[in-house]
């Protein structure tokens, strides 16, 4: 997927087909002067639906198909034969996407499992043809009932990205080397800030054929909840993760204060995100010496209370398998 591909929020137009007429069709037949009504009922009008899809991490398709619109109904025919339904559409879309009504705003639902399929606007019902109003008082009728109109809506597609582990911090804190050397993923890495331009996934191997998606969220500035640099847009995507990952260098001048940055931003831009479980990981470690890990340890025992942390370095290969097992026992925590 090139860096411009990742799409995550995109505005639709939907409609659906209208209702074929009902016929007002009389019967004639040789040697059958009257043969009273048999006219056929519409054919109801194509739905639109969403249809969840696993292999999608993307909404990039819709991107350039912002007008979806369903077949129309068919109309009635002789002999009371029914018009054709029109034809349904599908938008497929990636498993975390919600949907909402662009003019209130309002949640309409949300596809979280693979081949979820839910109509975002129903097709208008098929007219009834003028068989149905015949009676012993009204042996001709000569109406019927038009179909019912389309449905159309203006909707917002937004993807949450779905992974159990958040990485959160600052521009070159080293959140893409990390994905890099814990999954398979390979994000685009340079030295300069603001490298990623899009949430990273990846899936982390453990033991006995278990594993975990872990997600790489752009780097998060002072002020991002405010809209301030790349990370606001990508807020959304930590949401879905049931623990976060605060990513500080152990190079930075004050580990405890970054942090509090980091934490202030979400707790702004969503004040849930405080309930999550959370892990502190010093990156960027082979730097440290003992002595200097074991007094920057008494300063962080106290900076820390309740709050796990740990050094790790990714470049040097150091802390990633005990990195990995708390995780994993954060993750499973609820289950044992």
């Amino acid at each position: 997927m090139t860096e411009g591909n990742f799409v995550d929020y995109v505005k639709i137009y939907v409609a659906s087909g209208k209702g074929g007429k009902g016929s007002t069709h009389l019967h004639r037949e040789k040697f059958i002067e009257k043969g009273g009504p048999d006219g056929g009922d519409g054919g109801r009008g194509g739905h639109v639906y969403l249809v969840g899809n696993k292999g999608l991490w993307t909404l990039f398709h819709l991107k350039f198909a912002r007008h979806i619109k369903a077949g129309h109904g068919g109309d009635g025919g002789s002999a009371r034969s029914t018009g054709a339904d029109g034809e349904d559409k599908y938008i497929e879309v990636p498993l975390g996407t919600v949907v909402r009504d662009k003019e209130t705003d309002e949640v309409l639902f949300e596809i979280t499992e693979h081949g979820e399929k839910r109509i975002l606007v129903k097709g208008g019902k098929g007219g009834l043809g003028n068989w149905h109003f015949r009676s012993s008082t009204n042996q001709t009728p000569r109406y019927s009932q038009p179909g019912l109109p389309s449905e159309e809506m203006d909707v917002i597609l937004e993807l949450k990205v779905l992974a159990d582990v958040g990485l959160v911090g600052f521009p070159n804190a080293g959140k893409s080397t990390l994905l890099s050397v814990l999954t398979s993923a390979k994000p685009k890495i340079a030295d300069y800030p603001f490298t990623t331009l899009k949430p990273n996934l990846g899936i982390v191997a453990y033991r006995d054929f278990q594993s975990f998606v872990i997600a790489d969220i752009p780097g998060i500035i002072e002020g991002a909840a405010e809209g301030k640099g790349l990370g606001h847009y990508f807020l959304r995507h930590i949401e879905r993760n049931s623990t976060l990952l605060f990513l500080v260098p152990a190079d930075a001048p004050d580990i405890k204060k970054e942090y509090d940055i980091l934490l202030d931003e979400l707790r702004r831009y969503n004040p849930e995100m405080l309930d999550k479980d959370r892990l502190v990981v010093i990156s960027k470690s082979d730097m440290l010496d003992d002595e200097l890990k074991a007094e920057m340890k008494k300063q962080l025992d106290k900076d820390f209370k309740g709050i796990p942390y740990m050094f790790i370095s990714s470049v040097a290969q150091q802390g990633l398998t005990e990195l990995k097992d708390k995780l994993w026992q954060m993750l499973n925590v609820e289950t044992e």
